[in-house]
């Protein structure tokens, strides 16, 4: 996989947090940890993204214990880090810079939340040219109030999502599909 990059997304402790309500997809960091296990046996690069906010009543506060990553995703130190404040992973980071300064042209992308940052990460790579992958089980969503009130699940949220990025923006794999692509 020449020209190819894992894109890791917010996998962070204050995504467990219940007050985001219920959540879809209870697996995405089990499969976010098997491709990364994966990734680091071949010699991929990776990268991981971090959500920081100044905010200190955030949970993503930067002197948060719940800003951490996720047991098991932290980087490693040959791994690089951005950190973004706002959801797209390029905005206000150095990320496009490091990827045309690597030469890389694929991005591999899981993380949290499907509807927020990995969206909105995936559509601002793609128009920037990148050739971009959504791994869509390891990735994953809360549900949400819709504007008439009604509650909306969170796999419908994932899934509307998915739908809307799958051809236009990225191509939607699974965990095994994107494993078997390692493979090659």
């Amino acid at each position: 996989m020449k020209n190819t990059a894992f894109l890791f997304i917010d996998f962070q402790q204050a995504f467990a947090d219940p007050s985001w309500g219920k959540r879809n997809n209870p697996f995405a960091e089990k499969n976010a940890y098997e491709l990364l296990k994966q990734a680091r046996m071949v010699g991929q690069t990776i990268i991981h993204v971090k959500h920081i906010s100044t905010n200190n009543e955030s949970l993503f506060y930067e002197h948060s214990p719940t800003s951490k990553f996720i047991d098991g995703l932290e980087p490693e130190k040959s791994e690089m880090v951005f950190t973004k404040s706002v959801n797209s992973a390029f905005i206000g980071t150095k990320l496009e810079e490091y990827l045309r300064g690597k030469k890389i042209e694929a991005l591999i992308t899981l993380g949290l939340t499907t509807d927020h940052c990995v969206s909105t990460t995936v559509r601002m790579g793609s128009n920037l040219g990148f050739q971009m992958i959504l791994v869509s089980d390891a990735t994953a969503t809360f549900e949400r109030k819709g504007i008439d009130g009604s509650t909306l699940s969170a796999e419908l949220i994932h899934d509307v999502h998915l739908s809307s990025l799958n051809r236009e923006f990225a191509t939607i794999l699974s965990t095994q599909e994107t494993l078997k692509l390692l493979q090659k």
